[in-house]
């Protein structure tokens, strides 16, 4: 018999780093809904505001950020979970564990907080900068000097595992577990869980080496299902995160270039009733007919697709649970929905990568956004290689505490000069660049 998951292993409240501290608060709030509030309240979470989505962050046109996606995101996802909570705590009304199910809202609220928490300024082309300074970069010659899975690391690095870095590595002068997550919350941003050696195509993976050893022990004590010494299968709830978040871009991308007139009223109007059947289709334009704004109407046609997506990927998690327990399931939750629906979202996600992403407004922060973090990357990089120098002294003594920029190996050197810049707003990486370019000074 095939070797399965077990939901009351996989729910588990015991916090990263306090695992000694382990028992029962009681109060209103649940550990998971700590988790949410530890993230609402962090610097981390807050400077995602600064931070691109895909549009340029707004002038007279108030368009998404990191920050308003990872809201939106959580919001999808906890009803997500929420609907397929309500269905499998009728599965399992006999099991003595029933009631764990109906966490799982909380942790996959949370989870959706923290998905972007490790992505770099200038959305996700700030990622491809960071990678491509080791690989095609003035970096490359730091390969002589690490070991291949550092390099690894490096060259492929990803936004999904800088988040993990984010939550759970004890920065200087931090607490041990660093956000001191729940378990089951920590496995639920995990949506490639194996390590950069197993990178995939898009050079995608879970985790740098430097947390090697905690995912592995988190995910050996919730059950997770280990295929090799580096890979692991997903965590059930990861599918649920990683459909609210496949929910909001596509659909709030298409919103957003409508705003920005990027594509016209009728066409986003046709575009999203192709999500509907005749009758609902029908009740739609009835309900338009009452308000005149394009905009309020493909608000309602937004929120209507929400509600149908959050229904189609709820039943296929339910439908699927099996197959996910056993780590057999293929492919995302999205990937499963119903042929019309899916259709429907393919077309947006056509629209998007054609009309969208290849915008002049983002291709120009896309091109900034490479020659900004470039320039950084080579100024730090060499900053950390070199401190006894005058200038490299000046640089490193403006770099906050907690990245240790004088730690005892190479590798976690240049992680301080990462972990520094991925957690740099936009603003803030822009004026750093002008700064050390000397094209800004305080005022005299």
């Amino acid at each position: 018999m095939a070797e399965t998951m077990q939901w009351d292993k996989l729910i588990c409240d015991k916090r990263l780093g306090l695992e000694h501290y382990h028992e029962s608060k009681g109060g209103i709030r649940s550990d998971f809904q700590r988790d949410y509030d530890r993230l609402i309240f962090s610097s981390p979470f807050r400077r995602l505001q600064n931070k691109t989505q895909v549009f340029p962050l707004p002038g007279s046109i108030f368009v998404h950020n990191r920050l308003t996606h990872s809201l939106e995101v959580s919001c999808v996802g906890k009803s997500l979970a929420r609907e397929v909570a309500t269905r499998l705590r009728d599965r399992y009304a006999h099991e003595t564990w029933a009631d764990k199910l109906l966490d799982m809202g909380e942790i996959v609220a949370a989870a959706c907080l923290a998905h972007d928490l490790g992505n770099p300024p200038f959305g996700h082309s700030g990622e491809k900068t960071i990678a491509t300074f080791f690989s095609e970069g003035k970096g490359q010659f730091l390969e002589a000097l690490l070991t291949p899975e550092q390099w690894n690391d490096l060259i492929h690095f990803e936004g999904n595992a800088n988040s993990f870095r984010w939550l759970v590595h004890q920065f200087k002068g931090r607490r041990r577990g660093g956000f001191a997550m729940t378990y089951s919350m920590l496995m639920s941003i995990v949506k490639y869980p194996f390590s950069s050696s197993k990178a995939n195509a898009k050079g995608k993976f879970g985790y740098f080496t430097s947390e090697k050893d905690v995912f592995t022990r988190v995910a050996d004590e919730l059950g997770m299902i280990r295929i090799e010494d580096d890979r692991y299968c997903r965590h059930p709830l990861v599918y649920l995160v990683e459909a609210a978040d496949d929910i909001c871009y596509q659909v709030m991308d298409i919103e957003d270039a409508h705003k920005l007139k990027i594509v016209a009223s009728q066409e986003v109007i046709d575009l999203f009733l192709g999500f509907f059947d005749a009758e609902r289709r029908a009740h739609a334009l009835d309900v338009m007919q009452s308000v005149d704004d394009p905009n309020e109407k493909i608000g309602y046609l937004r929120s209507s697709i929400v509600g149908l997506l959050v229904d189609e990927c709820a039943r296929v998690f339910v439908d699927n649970e099996d197959a996910i327990l056993r780590g057999e399931f293929v492919g995302c939750l999205i990937d499963h929905v119903g042929q019309g629906v899916k259709e429907s979202y393919d077309r947006c996600a056509k629209l998007a990568a054609n009309r969208i992403y290849r915008a002049s407004d983002v291709v120009d922060v896309d091109l900034a956004g490479n020659q900004i973090i470039t320039m950084l990357m080579e100024k730090l990089v060499d900053a950390v290689m070199h401190p006894e120098l005058n200038y490299s002294q000046l640089l490193l003594s403006q770099v906050p505490q907690q990245y240790e920029v004088e730690a005892p190996t190479l590798f976690e050197k240049i992680q301080a000069v990462i972990d520094h810049i991925s957690g740099m707003t936009d603003v803030y990486a822009l004026d750093l660049y002008r700064k050390l370019n000397g094209m800004s000074l305080p005022a005299v």
